[in-house]
């Protein structure tokens, strides 16, 4: 099969297109050939050689695809060589085929192509283990989603407001926070013009719960934001992992801070996370209240040119298609 390879550590110039072996197809996988897979920064990360697949994960780029499966390990029941899935990956995506855990694996929802399906499993199994199933975000609550232009802040925002959660986001130009309002935000902040803290504080109410990507330089600010039993949940280090902070709103305002990501957790974890998914999200995708956002979609040769677009302004998903 065909796949990116990562030449060596560095730029989107590094990333080319080879002849690899097939994947092997082991007890309790799928193999599934790839109608499109999506791009995350996560993928960038690992680029530049600073984020290593876990032991025993694909080595090539990719967290997410859909495509049919074409062949069943001993053990699997659930699935059918040509079922048409998305699936939640450790890697692999960025190549014709890829083998994965069934408990891994989600129907394409009705409505939803399936090259368009490539761009959901990622986000909707990030934002419900951190906002819903960590964070615990309710109907009534205040949500604020930094980075609301991103593939996880556009799902982010319409799965809050299915919900019932009042949205509040940032993003670095007016063009974006229009686009973000669009998709349901009810306040939006330009991070560039304004200080957030201050207009989370002019709007009355406190934040419940936070999503945060940005890392060390908000860590302070966004403590400062919470109110009363705020949940602060960090998915992403963009400006850095250590400062100097304040910890004394943690201990007056009792407050939870969290930090996880998806890649490196078990098999066991990653298929309740895609349970839980399949029976809270996709139902609001299949009635249309929350829709795949796709900003670019390029051959799967084009992959350095992906990885230029995702490290700039963009709004939802960039594909990749073999």
């Amino acid at each position: 099969m065909k796949a990116i390879v990562i030449r060596e550590p560095g730029g989107p110039e590094v990333l080319e297109l080879r002849e690899v072996a097939d994947p092997e197809v082991h007890d309790g996988e799928v193999l599934i050939k790839i109608a499109a897979a999506g791009v995350n920064r996560a993928d960038t990360s690992q680029r530049k050689g600073q984020y290593p697949p876990p032991p025993g994960a694909p080595v090539y780029l990719g967290l997410e695809c859909s495509g049919v499966i074409e062949a069943v390990g001993s053990g699997v029941e659930n699935w059918k060589v040509g079922d048409e899935v998305c699936a939640l990956l450790t890697g692999g995506g960025y190549a014709e085929k890829v083998a994965v855990s069934a408990g891994q694996l989600l129907p394409i929802p009705k409505g939803i192509s399936l090259q368009d399906a490539a761009s959901l499993s990622e986000a909707a199994c990030t934002v419900w283990s951190t906002i819903f199933m960590t964070s615990h975000l309710s109907f009534g609550e205040s949500l604020l989603i930094h980075g609301g232009t991103s593939g996880i802040g556009t799902f982010a925002i319409q799965i809050a407001k299915y919900i019932g959660a009042k949205v509040f986001t940032t993003a670095g130009s007016d063009e974006s926070l229009l686009e973000c309002s669009k998709l349901g935000a009810d306040v939006t902040i330009n991070y560039k013009k304004e200080d957030f803290v201050a207009r989370v504080k002019d709007e009355t109410n406190d934040k419940d719960v936070i999503l945060d990507i940005i890392g060390a330089s908000y860590f302070q600010r966004n403590l400062d934001s919470l109110s009363l039993g705020g949940r602060l949940f960090i998915i992403g280090f963009q400006t850095g992992l250590t400062g100097q902070f304040n910890l004394g709103p943690l201990l007056v305002k009792r407050l939870t801070v969290s930090a996880a990501g998806l890649r490196s957790r078990s098999t066991e974890n990653k298929a309740q996370i895609v349970a839980e998914v399949l029976a809270n999200v996709w139902p609001a995708i299949e009635e249309g209240k929350v829709k795949p956002i796709i900003y670019k979609s390029l051959p799967l040769e084009n992959a350095a040119e992906a990885h230029h677009l995702i490290e700039g302004n963009h709004l939802g998903k960039i594909l990749l298609i073999p």
